[in-house]
């Protein structure tokens, strides 16, 4: 473990403000809070990880027979 990098690179600034933190993907300056705790920016955030299928798409709807005993038609 000792050999590998920093997950996020930080750029130590000269007049002793806050540090910067850069993307790890890009290299962009980090400003958001989300953003500078999991070192990517929401662009690159995006591409890591987009978003799940929606389930609902992919279902359909399929003809069926009746139950067995049902009437399917509504008795007067």
């Amino acid at each position: 473990m000792g050999d590998e990098p920093l997950a996020i690179a930080i750029d130590p600034t000269p007049d002793g403000g806050p540090r910067r933190v850069r993307c790890r993907l890009c290299g962009r300056p980090l400003t958001g809070a989300d953003s500078r705790r999991t070192g990517l920016g929401p662009a690159c955030n995006a591409k890591l990880h987009p978003p799940a299928p929606d389930v609902r798409t992919r279902r359909h709807e399929v003809e069926q027979d009746a139950l067995p005993g049902l009437d399917p038609s509504p008795s007067p």
